[in-house]
């Protein structure tokens, strides 16, 4: 985990389509951004950050968001969110993370990802599993 400090940063992009809308994705009525597919694009900022910086056979599990969606965005618009390192605690990584329309802040919060090797996670997941 010494390779993941505080003040790394990742993006991601995406300009809003109508299947990013909340009536596709049942979060609601009017074609605008859905919750889901901004809190979607926040996890990929975060992975952005940090996925490139871990050792091969590990992987960062999303665990917990802390997210308000404060402001509407329509199809067309551009949507960039940015995760940062704030913390790093044991296997835990701290995120500060917004995003924003080409006109204004849409979403601010937390995220917490958790390192774990990928092999034992996906044995723990196939027992689950049944399989």
């Amino acid at each position: 985990m010494d390779q993941i400090t505080p003040g790394m940063t990742g993006t991601a992009t995406m300009i809003v389509g109508t299947n990013d809308t909340a009536p596709r994705v049942g979060s609601g009525k009017i074609a605008v951004l859905a919750t889901p597919v901004m809190i979607n694009l926040i996890e990929e900022a975060a992975l952005a950050a940090i996925e490139d910086h871990l050792p091969e056979a590990m992987q960062s599990l999303g665990t917990h968001l802390d997210v308000s969606h404060v402001a509407a965005t329509p199809v067309g618009m551009k949507v960039t969110a940015e995760a940062r390192v704030i913390a790093v605690e044991g296997r835990s990584v701290i995120f500060e993370v917004r995003a924003e329309d080409e006109d204004e802040l849409i979403g601010e919060g937390r995220h917490t990802r958790v390192v774990v090797t990928a092999e034992k996670f996906k044995t723990r997941v196939d027992a689950k599993a049944g399989a």
